[in-house]
This record gives structure tokens, C-alpha cells and sequence, in this order.
């Protein structure tokens, strides 16, 4: 009897050692293990790791186009806004996130994106103004758009040598760009959007599409030069 009391506490002893390896000092405990970099489903940590740096906290204040622009997102749509994050926006700054173009985001982790600023920012409380289709149209007219700027933009953009016209600014934004910003407009520089609170001054359909087509038709091949202090025949 003897012998078998010991082995029944010897079993004890053991099912208790095993059950309690998991509670071992300095053994990590579940909540402390690493989290896969794919498997992070949080819109605040996929914002922050990806598009704060450069549309701002909060979706504003940044060196970007705010994002929490209401107006912005009362108008674009989901696959628009999926597809640039996806492939990034070309002949803009905005690169690719989704893995499948060498990016870092699933498929899913981009969904919480579109998902999370929807419900972040979309406009309530009443109807935006009616606002143009949200792709630039391929007919658009530059020399009618021309005439707009002059009578439209001029009047804030034309002195800058720096701003809206400057070949140099236009070889680092795409046409949907500057289409994007005339609707939607740029609160954080003071930049009204298309309507400019103002029936009078606002601009149609056609009109907008006309300006944008006459601003990329500004762009040049070789912006940047020629280099600040050049001379001719040096290098």
C-alpha cells in the first residue's frame, strides 16, 4: 500500500508541474506574444503605421490631401478609394500598399482602411451640394479650362511661382489630383472647393473638367531645370 500511495503522489506531483509550466517565472505570458504584422485589423494602428505621416492625424493637417475632408468623402467611392491605396495614385507621391503591388497591407487590412474612414469621416447631418462625376473625363477642353483659371483661379494662383501652375509643382500631381482638390477643395490652406460657397462663383461640370485638362496641359517633360546657377556649357 505503501508503495502504491507513492507512486499515486509521484503522478500528482508531476500533472501539477506539467499544468504550471505555463505560469513559470519569465515565461511570456499569452497576451504579451508578438502579433503578426498581417493579422493587425485596428484602423487606428493600420492609419497611424501608413497615412498619417503624410495626410495627418486624424485624417488632417498634413503634408497630404486631408482625408477627413468631408466633401472628399461624400465623393469618392469605395473603389476608388481601395484601388489608390492599393496601387497608389500615379504621377503622385502616393505609393502602393497592398502586397500584391509591394506593398505591406492585405487585402483585408486595406478593407478596415476604406471601412474605418467611412465611418471616421463621412459627412452626416445633411446632403452635400450636388457635386461633378468623380473621374476626370478624357474630352475635356484646356483652351475653355483656360479661360476659366483666368476668370476663376487667377485671381489667387497666377502670382505664385511656386503654386498651381508651376510645371515643377504639376510633375509631382496626377490630373485626378488636381481634379480632386478643385472639387473637394483644401481647408487646411485655405483652397475653396468648386462651389466656393458662393452660387455665383461656382463652377459646373464642364468647367471643372476644362481647368484640370488646362492645367496638365502646363506640365513639361524636364521639370527643374534649368539648374539654379547653371551656366551655359557647364555641366
Amino acid at each position: 500500500m505503501r508503495s502504491i500511495g507513492i507512486r499515486i503522489l509521484g503522478a500528482c506531483a508531476l500533472v501539477l508541474a506539467i499544468s504550471g509550466c505555463d505560469k513559470a517565472p519569465g515565461r511570456p505570458g499569452s497576451d504579451s506574444v508578438a502579433q503578426r504584422p498581417e493579422e493587425e485589423l485596428r484602423f487606428d494602428v493600420l492609419y497611424h503605421q501608413n497615412c498619417a505621416g503624410c495626410h495627418g492625424a486624424d485624417g488632417q493637417n498634413g503634408a497630404a490631401f486631408e482625408l477627413a475632408n468631408p466633401r472628399y468623402q461624400g465623393w469618392v467611392d469605395d473603389g476608388s478609394l481601395k484601388t489608390w491605396i492599393s496601387n497608389g495614385m500615379p504621377q503622385t507621391q502616393m505609393p502602393a500598399f497592398a502586397v500584391s503591388a509591394g506593398g505591406s497591407l492585405t487585402d483585408k487590412q486595406i478593407d478596415v482602411l476604406v471601412r474605418g474612414m467611412r465611418q471616421h469621416w463621412t459627412p452626416t447631418g445633411g446632403q452635400l451640394n450636388r457635386m461633378p462625376p468623380y473621374l476626370q473625363p478624357a474630352d475635356a477642353d484646356a483652351s475653355r479650362g483656360k479661360q476659366v483659371f483666368e476668370r476663376s483661379c487667377a485671381a489667387c494662383h497666377e502670382h505664385s511661382k511656386q503654386g498651381i501652375t508651376s510645371p515643377d509643382y504639376l510633375a509631382l500631381v496626377s490630373d485626378q489630383a488636381l481634379r480632386t482638390m478643385i472639387v473637394a477643395g483644401r481647408p487646411d490652406i485655405g483652397e475653396p472647393d468648386s462651389q466656393h460657397a458662393d452660387p455665383d462663383a461656382a463652377l459646373s461640370d464642364q468647367e471643372t473638367s476644362d481647368v484640370v485638362k488646362f492645367l496638365g496641359s502646363l506640365r513639361i517633360s524636364t521639370p527643374g531645370q534649368p539648374y539654379p546657377g547653371n551656366r551655359e556649357g557647364e555641366e
